[in-house]
């Protein structure tokens, strides 16, 4: 028994049909692309299932709903309400697990992991997804998304510069950029539905570093570059934030700051539409410029990958690091896999305030965790444990992961 019943619907329309259940399991993993349409979710399953044709792999599904199981069960995707109901005896799918990829150069059978956003709800009967389905597609209809951009990168962002950075012109503080910079993070707005930009920023960080993780995996494994999200899809539109543009928009706020604070203490009056405008310039022009600190990219680009969901990548020249080493260049001429090029934030000041963590609890006790460490090791230090021999017999390999501990 491993065929399903396939039900799919948005907010317009549903299908269904006869399905084998690797294919259920394939779709499931493609809602990584949080498409809010049956068409984006046809446009995301050619990431794990390379389509014969143009045509929808949908195409042959039939109109309409139908949760009669056949053969192994029936699995229902409805993503106006964010649920995936499954009562199957083929898989459980849940909201994170492994999915198997298409390699043609490999004989063997790929699995990537993958891991959906929160707001993913799996029930396990059809009468459970039936009790909740009506309430959680209402809620999501009525809901009406923000442009949290337009906050975080708008005239909101460039006024709150103007006006802080004025009252504070004639500051000698060395820490003035850093309280400003908290301030704005920290603050509760509004526009951004009483949340701050810090919490904005941190909400889905975890799921698209995951994901852009995976991608990591898949390239490596095939050797070719996952599909991207489609620029005009609902995913991009509304992209959250992961780590390399959470990194870009630390620097920009840091660039602003600095800028205009020299442009004020320079002038006699205070316009704020000039300051906004001057910003704004200033801005775009940062976005636009090649940056060695991200190794000649642009910062918009780097932005624009990370909605995307496209790894950023290095040449063998940009990874060799020492050009006398012999070994390390017969490496990078024989790599055939990409090498890939991240940011990590290691240059942004330790404060909570700028951390990844969310919680003021989860940052103290990882600061704690690192000075207990370093208060061993300085322990061991001072007892004379690090002149002894390396010894070998300390290194173990992990069974199941392959890795050096």
């Amino acid at each position: 028994m491993s065929s399903i019943r396939l039900n799919i619907s948005d907010a317009e329309r549903a299908i269904n049909g006869e399905v084998h259940g690797c294919f259920g399991d394939a779709v499931v993993a493609a809602l990584t692309a949080e498409p809010e349409t049956i068409d984006e979710l046809g446009l995301a399953l050619a990431r794990f299932i390379k389509p014969l044709s143009d045509l929808s792999p949908f195409a042959w599904l039939q109109q309409g709903e139908s949760f009669e199981p056949y053969d192994a069960g029936v699995v229902v995707i409805d993503l106006a309400a964010r649920i995936v109901a499954v009562d199957s005896s083929y898989s459980q799918p849940s909201a994170e697990g492994n999915v198997r990829i298409e390699d043609e150069s490999s004989a063997d059978e790929v699995f990537i992991p993958y891991r959906l956003s929160d707001d993913w709800l799996f029930v396990y009967s059809m009468p459970e997804y039936e009790g909740v389905s009506a309430k959680r597609r209402a809620e999501r209809l009525a809901f009406k998304p923000l442009d949290v951009r337009e906050v975080l990168y708008g005239r909101a962002l460039l006024e709150f510069i103007a006006r802080e950075l004025f009252a504070a012109r004639n500051s000698d503080d060395e820490g003035l950029f850093t309280e400003i910079h908290a301030k704005w993070l920290m603050t509760t707005r509004e526009d951004l539905r009483d949340k701050t930009p810090r919490e904005i920023l941190l909400a889905k960080q975890d799921f698209i570093d995951f994901d852009l993780h995976s991608r990591s995996l898949q390239w490596s494994f095939t050797g070719a570059c996952p599909p991207p999200l489609p620029l005009g899809s609902n995913a991009y539109a509304r992209a959250g934030f992961g780590t390399h543009e959470i990194v870009v928009y630390y620097e920009l706020v840091r660039y602003l700051l600095a800028e205009c604070f020299t442009r004020l203490r320079a002038e006699k009056e205070f316009s704020l539409n000039a300051t906004v405008e001057y910003l704004e310039q200033l801005k775009a022009a940062w976005l636009a410029a090649p940056n060695r600190d991200f190794s000649g990219r642009t910062p918009g680009q780097i932005i624009e990958w990370e909605r995307q969901r496209v790894n950023l990548t290095m040449s063998a020249t940009e990874y060799v690091i020492d050009e006398d080493c012999d070994l390390c260049q017969a490496m990078a001429e024989d790599f055939d896999t990409p090498t890939f090029w991240h940011l990590d934030g290691c240059n942004m000041d330790d404060r909570f305030e700028f951390s990844f963590h969310k919680t003021r609890a989860e940052f103290e006790a990882e600061r704690k965790q690192w000075e207990e460490f370093n208060q061993e090791f300085d322990r061991d230090w001072k007892e004379g444990k690090y002149d002894k021999p390396f010894d070998e017999s300390q290194i173990w390999f992990d069974d199941d992961e392959n890795l050096i501990q």
